[in-house]
């Protein structure tokens, strides 16, 4: 039965405007009872089991803007909640294109959460049309530290959005750090974009970013600009 079950003395269990039990508030380890009650505390305390397997199988429920419990955990970055999540049966992969959690912790981010996604099955080199690949996604918005993780997980250092492959969005952010990070995983300096250009050609004028690049090109000139 999942309706009004006794309490295992016999005695009725406390309804949701009662007061909580002063038997409870006096046992350190349940002394939060009030701030934490959740609509899972109040399903188990009044024995609803169906109540409770409904509330548990929600783990993958999307929200009308296709955000999951698991994609919420990645934009607050909390890796206790995303690794909670996942034990219990949260899917890595996103329900829909428009709410990746993968991509959304490469993009604020959250290193520790790309990690434990990773670990658990993410797909690290998921290609959406309109974001991209999370590596894209972490050096448009110079997270070195999570391209860094991507790369050393083992995602394609060319894989970008369309033609565009994460050099050429450094090279327009003009970040040297993360471009000797994506050089040293083997980065094509010659990766043309949907307009036909490398990364060098993308660089902002007396960017320090141009030597380099020339550098690793082996000093080849830069195409003569149209008239």
């Amino acid at each position: 039965m999942d309706d009004k079950p006794l309490g295992s003395n016999g005695s009725k269990p406390p309804r949701p405007g009662d007061a909580p039990d002063v038997r409870l508030l006096s046992n350190p380890l349940m002394g939060d009872i009030v701030s934490d009650w959740s609509p899972v505390h109040e399903a188990a305390i009044h024995g609803r089991l169906l109540s409770l397997r409904n509330l548990i199988s929600q783990v993958n429920g999307v929200t009308t803007d296709w955000h999951t419990p698991l994609f919420n955990a990645c934009v607050s970055g909390s890796q206790d909640c995303v690794n909670l999540l996942l034990q219990h049966g949260a899917s890595p992969q996103p329900a829909s294109d428009l709410a990746s959690p993968i991509h959304e912790a490469a993009k604020r981010g959250h290193m520790e959460c790309i990690e434990t996604l990773a670990a658990h099955g993410g797909d690290i080199d998921h290609n959406i049309s309109h974001l991209g690949t999370p590596l894209y996604l972490a050096c448009e918005n110079l997270q070195v530290a999570c391209a860094r993780k991507l790369l050393e997980s083992g995602a394609s250092v060319n894989q970008g959005r369309g033609l565009d492959s994460p050099l050429h969005a450094v090279a327009r952010a003009s970040s040297g750090e993360l471009a000797c990070l994506l050089l040293e995983f083997g980065a094509d300096t010659q990766a043309r974009n949907a307009e036909g250009k490398r990364p060098l050609e993308l660089v902002p004028p007396e960017s320090p970013l141009s030597q380099l690049f020339l550098q690793r090109e082996g000093a080849s000139p830069l195409p003569e600009p149209k008239p």
